[in-house]
């Protein structure tokens, strides 16, 4: 019996299509959440453009979102929103968060403003999110990052 390499060929090229053949492998994985941009408005208030990060391999719909904001070292208040958005997978959008923050923490965010200094914020609390043919999970959120004030733009942080 002669060996014909066609064959072999042939053999090893059904095995790869049939590995192949179960598609891509879902996975969910943590969200991440942070401030793309904080404005303060003329009463105060704080107009929060919070960027929804989904890391998984499939679309996972953002149901709810509650975070605590600190600025500094001084707690601002909670971001609490149902946004209802679906992010595909390995993307990210954004919504928006009005926020009445304390006024420690309106001192600290005038104060980096007008030194034109970079502002240090944690976000904790917990992401709400439905990954594609699934049930919901809450995730917990802990992260810290800062933002400098963006230029021409008074009263906005980046």
């Amino acid at each position: 019996m002669r060996f014909r390499p066609q064959y072999a060929l042939m053999a090893v090229l059904a095995l790869v299509l049939t590995a192949c053949g179960n598609g891509p492998v879902k996975r969910v994985s943590e969200p991440a959440a942070s401030i793309q941009q904080l404005s303060v408005g003329n009463d105060g208030n704080w107009e929060v453009e919070l960027r929804l990060r989904n890391y998984s391999s499939m679309p996972m719909r953002f149901d709810s979102v509650s975070l605590a904001v600190k600025v500094g070292d001084e707690a601002a208040g909670t971001l609490s929103a149902s946004p209802a958005l679906s992010i595909g997978p390995e993307s990210a959008d954004v919504i928006k968060v009005r926020l009445q923050p304390s006024s420690s923490a309106r001192i600290v965010v005038a104060d980096a403003l007008a030194g034109g200094r970079s502002l240090f914020y944690e976000l904790e609390g917990s992401v709400s999110a439905t990954p594609e043919e699934k049930k919901q999970r809450s995730f917990d959120i802990k992260s810290r990052n800062s933002l400098n004030q963006a230029p021409g733009l008074p009263g906005v942080l980046r």
